[in-house]
Parts: C-alpha cells; structure tokens; sequence
C-alpha cells in the first residue's frame, strides 16, 4: 500500500476528481478526510470507501471560508497527530467561450480569484500541521490551459498559469520544512462529466450541435472533441489515470519530487 496510515485531506472530495483520488486513496491504505459542499455527494464517496474496508469521514466545508478551513485542519490534527497529504479538488464554475470584447471583469476573475483563493485558504490550513519528522504533501491541479494560447479562455488560462505558478513558489518556501508541493496538469478527462463534474456544463455549448439528427452531450462530444485530437496519444485522460497518479505523487515513492508539474494529458499539444 502507498500510503499506509498517512492521513490524506480532500478538498472537494464528492466531485468527479476528489472523489476519485479519495477512492484511491482509501485503497492505498490512506486515512481519508473528504470535505465539500454537498453532504449528499460525500455520502456516495464515504460510503464507497467504507464498502472497499477503507477508513474515512467526511465533512460539509466551504472551502471559501478561511476559518472553517482552519478549524476543521485544525480537528484532524488533533486527532490524529497530523496531516500527511492535502489535495485541492475544488471546482469553479467559469466561462468558456466568451471573447475580450464580450467578458465581463467578474467573470474574468471568477476562475482566477476562485482557483487561487482556495489554494491559498487549504494549504494554509494544512501546513502547520505537516512537516519535520512526518513529511508532508500538498497536491493541485492544473490544465494544459496554463501553456494555451487560444480565443476565448482568458480567465480560465490565467487562472491554471497562476495555479502552477503558486504551487512551485509553495514549494521553495516549504521544502525546508519537508513539504512537497506537486502540480497535476491534467487535460479535460473523459469520464468526469458522467461523474457529475462541472465541466458538463463548463462544455455545454461546445457539444451542442446537431450531429446525425440529434444533440450530443457533453459526455458523448468528449471523447472525439478537438481536445482529444490535439493529444499525441489522441484520448483524454480517465479519472482512474489521475487518481493514480494523484496516489503515486503522494506517496514516498516520489519523495524527490517538489516544485514539478506533472503531466498526465495524453501529451496535449499547446502553444
């Protein structure tokens, strides 16, 4: 098991990725701390967990909150002794599509301030409490849209840019107290909006064209998409593939890996 015994806090842990990486987790031995919005969505991941024989507890957590964060950081490592991990699955709800001319500031900056605000606000929370004699791991998630030059994006490539920028500066400032800080660049993932991710919605309008007499979905425009044909490997990744990832970096396996951006897109094609 990678992460036997390490006590591994998911923010946004009943979404499509959080839930994921929770899953795997679980499975690896970890101590899964899950946290999101929606106590019903929890449940689904909690309750997968415990059939698996894992150990897990959940939590209803706006991850906006600074002080919420911080109290409930703050139980965990009261429990527990300390934390081990932290991944940041929060998801932002954003515009994708619109123009300069067209974007208002506000949505603009919902990505930007929202990524980046609770980047800030969970890995706060959780570095007091890792480091020293128990290493600690601080995981995020980007997209290729932080190397895209393409019309349309503008907060959203900003926002992933800022997100792999913050996650290597936190790095150089936690190494000395033996905290990792890794980035996964994954690209839109196939089987994330079946999961109920935001991004059915994010690409709505993309999908919703006519082909063969009928409207696709999201979930059915994914996999043959422009995203997917501008891959070397011509698919986007599964949720399975970052879940495991996720697992690996976390574990002490990748004990040498700080600062890093790690690729698992298929080998998107950026600019």
């Amino acid at each position: 098991m990678l992460l036997r015994n390490k006590n591994a806090v998911i923010y946004g842990g009943g979404g499509a990725i959080g839930g994921a990486v929770a899953r795997v987790f679980a499975r690896e031995g970890a101590n899964v701390f899950i946290c999101g919005r929606t106590q019903s969505r929890l449940d689904v991941v909690a309750a997968d967990i415990a059939a698996m024989g894992g150990v897990v507890e959940t939590a209803v957590l706006d991850a906006f909150d600074q002080q919420a964060v911080q109290a409930h950081a703050d139980a965990i490592a009261a429990k527990t002794g300390h934390i081990d991990i932290a991944f940041n699955a929060v998801s932002v709800v954003h515009d994708q599509g619109t123009m300069l001319r067209d974007l208002s500031l506000e949505d603009f900056m919902l990505p930007v301030d929202g990524f980046l605000r609770t980047l800030f606000i969970t890995s706060k929370a959780v570095a007091r409490h890792m480091g020293g004699k128990h290493p600690g791991v601080i995981l995020t998630i980007s997209t290729p849209g932080s190397k895209m030059a393409a019309p349309g994006v503008l907060g959203h490539c900003v926002a992933c840019a800022g997100t792999e920028a913050f996650s290597r500066v936190l790095a150089a400032e936690l190494a000395p107290e033996n905290i990792r800080v890794v980035c996964i660049r994954s690209h839109a993932i196939a089987d994330a909006p079946a999961a109920g991710s935001y991004t059915k919605d994010v690409f709505a309008t993309q999908a919703s064209y006519k082909e063969a007499g009928g409207e696709q979905s999201v979930a059915e425009w994914l996999p043959g998409s422009p995203m997917a044909q501008g891959t070397m490997l011509k698919r986007l990744p599964m949720l399975s593939e970052v879940a495991e990832t996720a697992a690996f970096l976390a574990s002490d396996r990748a004990g040498a890996m700080t600062a890093a951006i790690v690729n698992v897109s298929c080998g998107a094609i950026v600019d």
